[in-house]
């Protein structure tokens, strides 16, 4: 027999018997209807777990991971109310069950089931995946087994205070609520959850409003990893700026007085707790996992004898609001209604093509309120001087800053925050003054974490708010990459389209610099950012496009919920000449009005035939020069400026190659991984002939005088292109 049933005969035995484990006595401040409706919570999350079991092994469900010895959270969802958002472990179905109780019209068992079944009808994910969540409960879906939706609960509790100040027009958080995430105690060692323990206490101390409950359900061991005795009492009682509160996840009574107290706590004073359950792991990690295979017998069977189900009803009956056979009359009759839900739930739909599967990748567009844009008193108070100066070409990084400037006067729900971005303006300048036009609330200068600027902006993101977070160097994403693959791409994806987090990433990036860095200031690849499904990544190479893009990116979060990297050359920030020193060829006048640059608008300089040349940021800068060259040899070139680096605008790029006899594509990213091999493939497709590349070596960044020497260049190009229309091939 295995565990899951061993428990269960145990908890019938026992309660036939009164045979219960000790423990305190029951608290006050529990009424006796709470009481119950927590223990029912309980029960149907237990017979769920037993039934999605007995589902998986038929073949009838699927990927399976227990809340069994964690039901003391439906005690914690009864602390708080039901519009507090919830970022959940994955052990937390009770707390969903209890919180469902708290809101009509829930049908709490037949949704769950049709989750665990992966049935279309799952009005969470769609049948995508098993996963809690739900909209009408406030609790946004995530797969996360290592609290990497620690950062985005960190944010959204920062979203709550911003919100009174500046109240956004698709807020979806109430004024007074708070922001609640669980995890497990080896789940807080995680470097994503020390990153939101230590920006919330950061925060906390400059007395910034946080009303953010944190919550860890302490069973002793991550998967077959124990954390040492006392780990987590050790480490978070005397974390600064956070409060600390700990109670016995076993007793539904003191669970629940703890978790009222704490969450009146950060209620009332805004600011974080930690509360710290201790609890028991039931049945082993997830799925076929066996616990005695590397657990003593003793120490599992020691668990299963505190089984948290066995307390409770010792509990109700001490408290005088339950006797044990009526006990157990819930808990056999619940686990009777649950298999009888999911033989129904057996039978309903499941997603059938790749159609289906991706319907949900890109969210669902919302309405806006319409703007004609900012008033030309509003511009003239907040641009000052600078005013005048925008009928006159200035470089890239001026152009952006001015339309940062623009964006945040006409859509007072963007905000901006990153490593020096506000007092200083940014490690180039971009932001400059951002923070004296518009406040430290709206820019804002955050701690030195990527994992939380990306965290802060997601969370705030679920609140209403457009946040254009930067990221210092392209290099720097790393750090932190999984805030984007694991968390904001596929929120839509696993809530069926509920849930968005819309974004404009702002990332400092690519090669071409000369006097600064090497690889961790020079980073080349955006093969992290490609493979993201619903990723959006813009890639200007000068500054008019720029801010057409950058207005485009802003329009494509606000209205169609979509998540965008801009990904600003850095080597091109200063860029004034094109030919030769001196002629201003690169710099541009800022476009005024609302002028933007679509997904499928890409930029074709010349009307050559001979070659067409098709690049992007630094790529196409270097093609540019290279197309003066080529045109003192008579090769007549066409200069291809894709733009958009995801989704590639396929149908623009094939029109604009067409009757050259040659075709050049220069990726200034690595020959592995770059853009290239996408490229090469789309214009075979298409049956381009004659098509050659040019891309940087497979190496990291130098430092010093050779710092381009693994990149494309002028001269590169021009050499290749003449080869190739001379005949000699790529």
């Amino acid at each position: 027999m295995d565990r899951a049933k061993i428990v269960h005969e145990n908890f019938l035995r026992r309660v036939q018997a009164q045979d219960f484990p000790q423990g305190a006595a029951p608290k006050s401040g529990l009424d006796a209807t709470t009481a119950i409706e927590i223990f029912r919570a309980g029960c149907l999350s237990r017979a769920l777990d037993l039934t999605s079991r007995d589902m998986q092994k038929a073949g009838q469900g699927f990927y399976t991971i227990g809340s069994s010895g964690h039901e003391g959270m439906a005690a914690v969802a009864r602390a708080l109310r039901p519009d507090d958002i919830a970022f959940l472990h994955y052990r937390d179905a009770a707390f969903q069950i209890a919180r469902a109780d708290q809101v009509p019209g829930q049908t709490i068992t037949w949704d769950m089931l049709l989750s665990f079944a992966c049935s279309s009808e799952d009005p969470t994910s769609g049948g995508r995946h098993k996963v809690l969540g739900s909209k009408s409960l406030m609790i946004p879906p995530q797969t996360s087994t290592i609290a990497s939706h620690l950062p985005k609960a960190v944010g959204a509790a920062f979203s709550l205070g911003l919100a009174r100040r500046h109240a956004p027009e698709h807020r979806e958080l109430p004024r007074d609520g708070i922001a609640m995430c669980s995890f497990g105690d080896a789940s807080a060692n995680h470097s994503t959850a020390q990153g939101a323990f230590n920006t919330a206490g950061w925060t906390s101390v400059q007395a910034t409003p946080l009303p953010l409950l944190f919550v860890c359900e302490d069973n002793g061991i991550g998967i077959s990893t124990k954390t040492p005795e006392g780990w987590i009492a050790a480490s978070m009682k005397h974390r600064p700026g956070v409060a600390y509160f700990e109670a016995d996840g076993l007793d539904i009574y003191d669970t629940y007085a703890t978790a009222q107290a704490a969450a009146d706590y950060v209620r009332t004073r805004r600011k974080p707790a930690f509360l710290h359950l201790r609890m028991v792991r039931l049945y082993g990690h997830a799925g076929a996992d066996i616990a005695t295979s590397y657990l003593p017998r003793s120490e599992v069977e020691a668990d299963e004898a505190n089984d948290p189900l066995l307390h409770g009803v010792r509990l109700l009956r001490d408290a005088g609001v339950l006797v044990p056979e009526d006990a157990l009359n819930i808990y056999t009759s619940t686990a009777a209604r649950v298999k009888d839900v999911a033989a129904t739930v057996i039978t309903r739909p499941h997603l059938q093509t790749a159609q289906d599967v991706m319907a949900a990748i890109v969210p669902p567009k919302r309405t806006c309120t319409p703007s004609n844009g900012p008033s030309t008193s509003a511009r003239t108070a907040v641009f000052g001087s600078d005013a005048k100066a925008q009928a006159s070409p200035q470089p890239m990084a001026k152009l952006i800053n001015w339309a940062l400037t623009d964006i945040m006067l006409d859509h007072p729900e963007t905000v901006m925050m990153g490593e020096d971005v506000g007092r200083k303006g940014g490690v180039y300048g971009v932001t400059q003054r951002l923070q004296q036009r518009f406040g430290p609330d709206r820019v804002i200068d955050s701690l030195l974490d990527e994992q939380s600027i990306l965290g802060l902006a997601i969370g705030m993101a679920h609140n209403g708010f457009i946040p254009i977070p930067e990221i210092q160097f392209l290099a720097y994403l790393h750090n932190a990459e999984d805030q984007l693959r694991g968390e904001a791409a596929t929120l839509p994806f696993f809530s069926d389209g509920q849930f968005t987090n819309p974004m404009v990433l702002r990332i400092a990036g690519l090669g071409y610099q000369k006097g600064f860095g090497g690889h961790f200031h020079n980073d080349n690849s955006l093969a992290v950012l490609r493979d993201i499904p619903g990723v959006i990544i813009a890639c200007p190479s000068n500054g008019a496009d720029a801010v057409g893009m950058l207005r485009e990116a802003v329009r494509l979060a606000r209205e169609e919920q979509r998540v965008v990297v801009f990904v600003e050359p850095i080597a091109l920030y200063p860029m004034r000449d094109l030919a030769q020193t001196g002629d201003g060829g690169w710099m541009s006048t800022y476009p005024l009005g609302r002028q933007s640059i679509g997904l499928t608008d890409i930029g074709v300089h010349g009307d050559g035939t001979d070659i067409a040349i098709l690049s992007y940021g630094n790529g196409h800068y270097l093609s540019r020069q290279a197309q003066v060259d080529l045109a003192q040899l008579n090769i007549n070139a066409r200069v291809i400026d894709m733009r958009w680096i995801a989704p590639l605008a396929e149908a623009a790029i094939v029109q604009a190659v067409q009757g050259c006899d040659h075709v050049l594509v220069v990726d200034e990213c690595r020959r592995t991984g770059g853009q290239g091999d996408a490229l090469i493939a789309l214009l075979a497709r298409n049956n381009v002939n004659s098509v050659g590349i040019l891309a940087a070596e497979d190496s990291f960044i130098a430092t010093g005088p050779a710092y381009a020497a693994t990149l494309p260049s002028r001269e590169g190009i021009v050499a290749m292109a003449r080869n190739m229309v001379a005949g000699g091939g790529a």
